[in-house]
């Protein structure tokens, strides 16, 4: 089915958010040509210029390039880093957790007793335990780690959903298997970032020297009851952008 402008965003909005997305799922490859202005202006029913505005627009995001005698051609994503607010939408969105370039590779799972901080976030008594997935996600264009995480389950959940202590990809992603194992749906997420430089364990994750700069991010998975599904913390290497939209209010009145 042809793709077709609503009106709750500005059109040019509309349609970089299809490509973008056409992306970050994979359908488009690095090396991908994208439809250029005057078949965007045919597909969509819109302008020229806001056509080459669309074009403007995914440039200055680093997602695609504009490549003499060819036209616009998608860009390597090794500059774009896959947050897990990206990873979520992404798996409702298309099924998968990671875009076509990228694949983790599940370094450990176990039952440990949860440090303080991990424990305070799901919500369980100092020292009990917690089903812990270290994992390291790659390029696999290059082979180069691009990207270290620890998912953190309460330890309960072994009995309902066994695979989480199993070293094996969840290719539907954990919250999509521990809701079809537990009837626990992941219904909203809160992410938090800052700048820091990696530890002895995350610069052998990312094959780094300690000390070099990295992105450490952390986010809290919350199921319809409010109560944290998943506690995650993550480090990513220096130079990838992470890419967040928002909606300001209409009203700036008073």
């Amino acid at each position: 089915m042809s793709p077709s402008i609503q009106r709750q965003d500005p059109p040019y909005v509309q349609v970089v958010t299809h490509i973008r997305n056409q992306i970050q799922s994979g359908e488009l490859k690095d090396g991908d040509a994208i439809p250029s202005a005057r078949r965007i202006v045919r597909d969509w029913g819109i302008s020229l210029a806001t056509a080459t505005k669309v074009l403007a627009s995914l440039r200055s995001e680093g997602l695609v390039r504009a490549v003499p005698g060819i036209g616009t051609v998608v860009t390597v994503l090794k500059e774009q880093h896959t947050s897990a607010r990206d990873r979520f939408q992404t798996i409702r969105r298309t099924g998968r957790i990671y875009p076509a370039n990228e694949a983790a590779r599940i370094k450990a799972c176990e039952v440990v007793s949860a440090p303080g901080q991990v424990a305070d976030a799901l919500g369980l008594e100092s020292g009990a335990n917690a089903i812990r997935r270290h994992r390291i996600t790659m390029n696999t264009e290059t082979n180069t780690p691009v990207s270290a995480s620890v998912s953190w389950f309460d330890a309960a959940l072994a009995e309902h959903a066994p695979r989480l202590l199993t070293a094996e990809r969840l290719m539907q992603g954990t919250p999509t298997y521990i809701a079809e194992q537990t009837g626990r749906v992941a219904t909203s997420g809160r992410d938090q970032q800052c700048a820091a430089v990696a530890t002895e364990q995350e610069a052998e994750d990312l094959g780094l020297q300690p000390g070099m700069p990295v992105l450490r991010g952390r986010n809290w998975l919350y199921d319809q009851e409010g109560d944290v599904i998943e506690y995650g913390e993550s480090v990513t290497v220096s130079g990838r952008w992470s890419t967040y939209e928002y909606r300001l209010a209409e009203d700036q009145g008073a």
